[in-house]
């Protein structure tokens, strides 16, 4: 295969007529890492990736896959493939010609190509399959398929469009370690579009999350996991409690913020100004119940849910001013002290579980 490439983005944006897809955006993929990005329907992450590919155009802005800009070139001249969502396999050839199709377009000769072909199949597992059209293969298998016909152009860089979305679910989990095991084998640049959280903590490198066509947070998948940077980071990755209200008192590598309930919480992070708007994150599964709360660590609450998951229950829990609290217990601890809807519990947490979130500009 050739080399990876580091792919940048400055300053890119898509707009479509008065509305802006993706805005401004500057972010770099290092060369041979697996980047997600991730985020709700309708954030930019599909725009952005198909800008990537150039089957988008660029509004506003610069790309580069390694040494050179391809703003404006056509995706055939990139050094990318594509896998679609869809798949889009031919249903009238078989699997070597659905492969090798690519490169009859480019003149290579027919003995060349299948035997191209047949090689990509055979490091796709689907060499027993080679005279088989899709339709007599399963989703997984269809998705191999696909998978080969994108690498055989021997690309710096793989883009693929929620390549998982259309399998089942025990089918996407075995799926998306053999995409891992196959990157780290290939050794180029994978940019995988999700909006799944576990996908791509799973997979993963680099996972930028997106909102509303701008990047909220691009990091590793745990700086991700324990340190959101914004409130909306904490709230999609849904391992964090927010709490949101004003500062109150600031020094020392700590702040306090008080809820408009009138509870008041201390959390780290640098010194606000007194009054500004602030939120906090705390780790859901770093809450504790049934002891009392140490003043700024903790509240008392009702509870409103309880979800029995196996090895954990969640907790659902609304005070003065915090709504809809999260707390994740083990089952252990959960059953030898047994809480029901509508109990009054006292939650807790360390004083290193809360930190002081961003706020996007």
């Amino acid at each position: 295969m050739t080399k990876a490439a580091e792919i940048d983005l400055a300053s890119v944006s898509k707009i479509y007529g008065k509305s802006t897809a993706v805005d401004a955006i500057s972010l770099k993929i290092p060369a041979g890492s697996y980047c997600c990005l991730l985020g709700p329907s309708g954030c930019g992450k599909s725009s952005t990736l198909r800008m990537i590919a150039g089957h988008e155009s660029v509004s506003i802005g610069d790309i580069r896959l390694g040494n050179t800009v391809v703003t404006n070139l056509p995706p055939a001249k990139r050094g990318t493939a594509m896998m679609f969502q869809s798949y889009a396999l031919f249903p009238h050839l078989d699997l070597i010609d659905n492969v090798a199709f690519s490169l009859k377009m480019a003149g290579v000769p027919t003995v060349e190509r299948r035997a191209r072909a047949l090689e990509m199949l055979k490091l796709m597992q689907m060499d027993a399959y080679a005279d088989r059209r899709p339709a007599q293969l399963s989703g997984g298998q269809q998705q191999r398929v696909a998978l080969a016909r994108a690498l055989i152009t021997d690309p710096e860089a793989l883009l693929l469009d929620e390549p998982l979305s259309a399998l089942d679910p025990f089918l996407k989990i075995r799926m998306r370690a053999e995409l891992k095991k196959l990157q780290k084998r290939l050794g180029i640049t994978f940019v995988h579009v999700t909006h799944s959280q576990e996908e791509a903590m799973a997979l993963a490198d680099l996972i930028v999350v997106m909102s509303d066509g701008r990047i909220e947070q691009a990091a590793a998948p745990r700086e991700v996991f324990e340190r959101p940077a914004t409130a909306f980071v904490a709230r999609f990755m849904g391992d964090h409690n927010v709490i949101s209200g004003a500062v109150t008192a600031a020094a020392d590598g700590g702040v306090e913020i008080a809820v408009a309930g009138g509870g008041t919480f201390l959390v780290r992070g640098e010194a606000q100004s007194i009054g500004a708007p602030a939120d906090a994150a705390i780790r859901t599964d770093h809450v504790r119940i049934g002891e009392s709360p140490v003043k700024g660590l903790g509240f008392t609450g009702l509870v409103t849910n309880v979800e029995y998951r196996g090895g954990t229950v969640k907790l659902s829990i609304d005070g003065a001013g915090v709504e809809d609290f999260t707390a994740i217990v083990d089952d252990v601890s959960f059953f030898s002290m047994p809480v029901s809807v509508g109990d009054a519990v006292p939650v807790h947490w360390d004083a290193s579980d809360a930190i002081v979130l961003g706020r996007p500009n």
